[in-house]
């Protein structure tokens, strides 16, 4: 019987609402002309990874522990306070906070929101079509982001003011949206015990889920060195979009040129991972976990060295489409139910660590010499990682699915 089919749609819905942040391509624009200064934007965007960082684990704890619904109500009440404080505050310690509560934003709905999913269709027995609705997922998503890039690059021209409050009105949408997702039952909702006051509860549960997690990681080196790898290569494609703006302006391509080919990826991520259950079907799982990471530092060495980069740059998103769905079906696989919005928050806090480390490493190497140095240290970087995954991880021994249920 299907108790938690609902969940999907919903998710769906859920998910197009929240990418419907028309802000996102404009927003450092917006301050500029708020008064802020470059240095200040930066010193923002920094405050944002740090504390997407820190705060990972604990909101993936507080789904395990209180619900993933929860958690995702949350993350949408956060949101649209971050984006009212964008839209109406002139002072930079009230934009800094409204940066802290977007990174808790995104951090409340990283974890819990895979997590949501994965164990809806694990009650119902249809764990197996994981990857077939996280490709549909993706789809709705770079559907939802290319609308985003489109529409709020048009509004801003005309009313930076209905740029903000629709994307408010979005937020707050996901936020009803929410109400009506199903929380899988075995959640450990409440259980908590002594001490006796509620913030030494609530430290008490959040250390002894933390442990638990870091525990299984520690036991199981497969899932840390995975997610390692996947989240790096990932990076590299993220500090590729930010800096391939500054590159392509500097070589005469105008913001409309450079919004299409941004559109491009966006529409063939989305589509590529919305028939990734398919090329799963013809390849395997030990193919696209072999073979797309090797396809992905060829796209990142495409980048660097040829006069291709926008083709090779659409081609990342064709790639990573397919492998969001397939790690993210892999991942859990492995991860318990219990851990497993804690492990995925993990996964994202290694993602904003790497980009700590990355992002000003890129933008050092641009100013003193060139991007185009910038992106081959990417790419060596990139295949050094490669060999390594294939040699420790092995994708292409991993045993099958279907062999490992039976």
């Amino acid at each position: 019987m299907n108790h938690y089919g609902r969940n999907i749609g919903l998710n769906y819905l859920f998910v197009t609402l929240s990418t419907l942040n028309l802000t996102h391509g404009i927003w450092m624009i917006y301050l500029a002309l708020r008064g802020f200064s470059l240095v200040e934007l930066g010193i923002l965007e920094g405050i944002y990874h740090i504390t997407s960082f820190l705060m990972e684990v604990p909101t993936g704890a507080i789904a395990d522990l209180w619900g993933r619904k929860i958690s995702r109500l949350l993350g949408r009440l956060v949101a649209v306070l971050s984006v009212a404080i964008m839209f109406f505050s002139s002072s930079f310690l009230l934009q800094a906070l409204g940066f802290i509560f977007t990174a808790l934003g995104n951090n409340l709905e990283s974890g819990a929101g895979d997590a949501l999913v994965y164990d809806s269709l694990l009650l119902d027995g249809k764990q197996e079509s994981y990857i077939k609705v996280a490709g549909k997922q993706e789809l709705f998503y770079e559907s939802a982001s290319i609308i985003s890039f489109i529409v709020g690059g048009y509004l801003a021209v005309h009313s930076y003011r209905a740029v903000f409050y629709l994307t408010m009105f979005f937020y707050a949408t996901a936020t009803v949206c929410s109400l009506f997702f199903k929380e899988p039952e075995f959640i450990k909702t409440s259980n908590l015990s002594k001490p006796s006051s509620l913030f030494c509860k609530i430290a008490s549960s959040l250390k002894t889920q933390n442990l638990e997690s870091l525990a299984l990681l520690k036991k199981q080196g497969r899932i840390t060195f995975f997610i390692v790898f996947s989240e790096s290569l990932f990076c590299f494609i993220t500090v590729l979009f930010f800096y391939l703006q500054n590159f392509w302006t500097a070589n005469g391509k105008t913001e409309y040129q450079i919004g299409l080919v941004f559109a491009a990826n966006a529409l063939v991520t989305g589509v590529t991972a919305l028939f990734a259950a398919r090329i799963e079907r013809k390849i395997g799982e030990k193919g696209i976990l072999t073979f797309m990471p090797l396809l992905m530092v060829l796209c990142l060495w495409g980048v660097a060295l040829s006069e291709y980069r926008e083709f090779f740059y659409v081609l990342t998103g064709c790639i990573g489409g397919i492998l969001v769905a397939a790690i993210g079906a892999y991942l859990n696989r492995l991860i318990p139910s219990g851990q497993r919005a804690t492990i995925l928050s993990i996964q994202s806090m290694a993602f904003s660590f790497f980009m700590i480390l990355m992002f000003p490493a890129v933008g050092l190497i641009g100013s003193h010499w060139s991007l185009e140095l910038a992106f081959v240290a990417m790419a060596v970087l990139a295949s050094i990682l490669c060999i390594a995954y294939l040699w420790v991880f092995k994708p292409f021994s991993l045993p099958s699915y279907k062999k490992k249920e039976e």
